[in-house]
């Protein structure tokens, strides 16, 4: 958000001498300005309002596009449901046809096991008187110790089977589950940044971009002013400002509108002193050092726009 300045060339700024009790200064109705932008790159497809258009918050300004934006939602969506479908299998667990082959493959590994060990039994003694040679015999122990290995890890994968499903292999599941749904959020929210909205009720002061273009991340495609909290700067002399506080009441009148005063009051003062701006009619008030004093304005009657010249009347306190 900025503040935005609105300067007419023949609007006064300064406060009259004339009266020793209320501040009357000139100055012109000014907003807030907030920039409408894009969060990511992409190029422009449609803009849906034109400059002075009053628009209502929420309402849709700017639609944008990039073209990879499909794709990336279907390939998220699909990590999803990989990821659902990993975790039902670990929650689940072993099907009772992993279990049979499991106990299967025990089975043939100690048959196995049980004929290689017999060999090495009958061949060892063999060894032993000559018959058959030490290789043979050593051939034979390394398969017999082989076969045995291979039955205790088919019982040991069995046993892991009866067990079901580790939960560290279940909470690594949902661990990846949440990262493929983070991700998905992710590329949704880039998708709705597509469709920049009024963030406030206001009026369009500014469109900056045209269909087609490209915008960068943060460049504006509309300016809004934000028309529910209008505001004057009007410019007190040294003389007066002691009188000036923060929460007195004012008045706006706009030109020709005299009749149908807007309530407001005081809320900042500049700290530092400024000359008049040229614009004073005398030159004992061009000489003169004024302090800049904002004044908020309750608009309900939707008579104030930017850029409007007023007369703002402060209101000290009076004296009972």
């Amino acid at each position: 958000m900025r503040w935005s300045v609105w300067v007419l060339p023949l609007a006064s700024f300064g406060c009259h001498r004339g009266s020793t009790a209320d501040i009357v200064g000139n100055g012109t109705v000014e907003v807030r300005e907030i920039d409408v932008a894009s969060q990511v790159p992409a190029r422009v497809v449609k803009i849906m309002a034109d400059e002075g258009e009053s628009v209502g918050a929420g309402d849709t300004l700017v639609v944008l596009r990039q073209s990879t934006t499909g794709a990336d939602i279907a390939g998220a969506e699909a990590r999803v449901r990989a990821s659902e479908a990993a975790l039902r299998e670990a929650v689940a667990g072993p099907r009772a046809g992993e279990i049979e082959r499991g106990e299967a493959d025990l089975r043939q590994a100690e048959a196995e096991a049980g004929r290689a060990r017999r060999d090495f039994e009958r061949v060892r003694p063999l060894g032993a008187n000559g018959t058959v040679s030490r290789q043979s015999v050593d051939a034979a122990d390394t398969e017999a110790r082989t076969a045995a290995a291979r039955r205790d890890a088919a019982r040991e994968a069995l046993r892991l089977l009866h067990e079901g499903t580790r939960p560290e292999r279940i909470q690594a599941a949902r661990a990846d589950l949440a990262d493929a749904k983070a991700a998905l959020a992710a590329t949704e929210a880039v998708a709705h940044d597509l469709i920049l909205t009024a963030p406030v009720a206001g009026i369009v002061l500014s469109r900056n971009a045209e269909p087609g273009e490209m915008l960068a991340i943060g460049q504006s495609a509309l300016t809004l002013g934000e028309s529910a909290d209008p505001f004057i700067w009007v410019y007190v002399s040294s003389h007066k400002l002691p009188l000036v506080h923060e929460g007195m009441a004012a008045t706006a009148r706009l030109d020709g509108f005299e009749d149908r005063p807007v309530p407001g009051r005081v809320v900042a003062i500049r700290p530092l002193a400024e000359f008049t701006p040229r614009v004073a009619l005398t030159e004992d008030e061009r000489a003169d050092l004024v302090f800049g004093v904002k004044v908020a304005l309750r608009d309900t009657s939707t008579l104030l726009k930017p850029g409007l010249p007023a007369t703002v009347e402060i209101l000290p306190p009076r004296a009972p």
